[in-house]
């Protein structure tokens, strides 16, 4: 168990920045990460992810271009860079780790969750 922790959440201003961060009890380097979120009524969704040794990342359409993930900390964490963001994007974050190699946002791929961290955008 990883323990995940997610941190940075919190209230901004629509067309606003968030950085999030996923740390674990030990280095994140040897898991792929993925980011879900899930808004008020509806299910969780995945919104991205990065794969274990490649990097390789992937997208949802409705955050390409406006969010960024990428390996932090000397690779022991994993951040979500959030730009211009919309009130749509209101919703609680959670970071999930994957032994798999590949990146996918099926939640079936994650065994260990955080505990998510909420963000509201709203003016």
């Amino acid at each position: 168990q990883l323990r995940l922790v997610e941190s940075g959440g919190g209230p901004v201003q629509p067309g606003g920045s968030l950085r999030l961060s996923c740390s674990g009890k030990i280095t994140l380097d040897y898991s792929a990460i993925g980011w879900f979120r899930q808004a008020p009524g509806k299910e969780r969704e995945g919104i991205t992810c990065i794969s274990k040794s490649e990097d390789s990342t992937y997208y949802v359409d409705s955050v390409k271009g406006r969010f960024t993930i990428s390996r932090t900390n000397a690779r022991r964490t994993v951040s979500l860079q959030m730009s211009n963001l919309k009130p749509e994007d209101t919703a609680v974050y959670y970071c999930a780790a994957s032994p798999a190699s590949v990146c996918g946002l099926d939640e079936d791929l994650y065994d260990d969750w955080g505990q998510g961290t909420q963000v509201t955008v709203s003016s």
